[in-house]
């Protein structure tokens, strides 16, 4: 292939990838709106549970393209520890969709990143210097902006909030460890599998039998969930996270824009504040990781799972 070939392949995918965040970030969007309608009739315990349902449903040809075959592991266990963490997060970022405004909880559900950051280091052993540190603690400041304890305006279902991206990020950190060994589709559809089962135990103490346009709401979260999942997944893999992660905050201008049209909410300027601090943050971070991933090809004196200071 030549030089001019090579750059046009490249140029290719780096646009298929940014078209494939930004149907990403739409699909999360138009998601949370789904779950927030769909909670007019159902807690979002069960909502949960439906999504789950309808998302294997859209999953399923996973499974039907590589055959059973994929489901052989020896980390069934820790398949199962990490569905139950992951469970924790989708009920409590469900609980938080319907009970903040959209833009504040998708806001703060942006600080996943900064808990993978301490994750890594505590569990991964990963080495943070003081130029990473310091963006982790300015991102902090934004999730203060937004919370604001100690004002008026605080909400105990902000914590909720933090408490799936807390969760969320443990099951980031788990994944780089079934990524070793696991096809990524089989984490997906294991994924999704276990979720069923796990998130019907909550579901079942808050049942009640959805009615009426509710089943539209509920197939819809379900298909934008899974096809979200796997235009995000598939977008990290042809381009860097340093530039595909801005995009991703379009998800934030989806809700607002939605949230205002459907359910009469303004635009909080504190949550434009909190969760423009945590963006910075966020894109420092991502890029930190490309430029020290780069290095780690270059650079034959840096490897491994620590590639150097971050």
């Amino acid at each position: 292939m030549s030089a001019t070939s090579a750059a046009d392949a490249r140029a290719a995918n780096v646009t298929r990838a940014v078209l494939l965040m930004a149907a990403s970030t739409v699909f999360f969007g138009c998601m949370a709106v789904c779950i927030r309608l769909a909670s007019k009739q159902l807690h979002a315990f069960e909502i949960a549970f439906f999504r789950n349902v309808f998302g294997f449903v859209f999953v399923l040809p996973l499974l039907l393209r590589h055959g059973p075959s994929i489901l052989r592991t020896r980390k069934l266990p820790f398949y199962v520890v990490r569905c139950l963490i992951g469970i924790v997060s989708m009920l409590a970022g469900f609980w938080a969709i319907v009970h903040l405004p959209l833009a504040q909880a998708i806001a703060l559900s942006y600080s996943t990143p900064l808990f993978v950051t301490i994750g890594a280091v505590l569990v991964l052993g990963e080495i943070v210097r003081a130029r990473r540190w310091s963006a982790v603690l300015v991102g902090f400041l934004g999730v203060m902006v937004i919370v604001r304890p100690g004002s008026d305006a605080f909400t105990a279902a902000s914590l909720v909030a933090l408490l799936a991206a807390v969760a969320s990020a443990s099951v980031a950190i788990s994944i780089k460890f079934l990524s070793r060994t696991e096809h990524p589709d089989a984490i997906v559809i294991y994924t999704t599998l276990l979720w069923i089962p796990m998130s019907l135990v909550p579901a079942l103490m808050v049942w009640e039998m959805p009615q009426g346009i509710t089943w539209l709401w509920l197939v819809l979260a379900g298909f934008l969930g899974s096809t979200a999942h796997l235009f995000w997944t598939r977008a990290l893999k042809l381009g860097d996270a340093s530039m595909l992660t801005p995009i991703s905050f379009l998800q934030i201008l989806v809700v607002s824009v939605f949230g205002y049209l459907l359910f009469d909410e303004s635009l909080d300027r504190w949550t434009v504040l909190g969760a423009a601090i945590i963006f910075g943050s966020n894109v420092y971070i991502a890029r930190r990781e490309s430029r020290l991933a780069r290095q780690t090809v270059t650079d034959p004196d840096i490897g491994g799972e620590t590639p150097g200071p971050r």
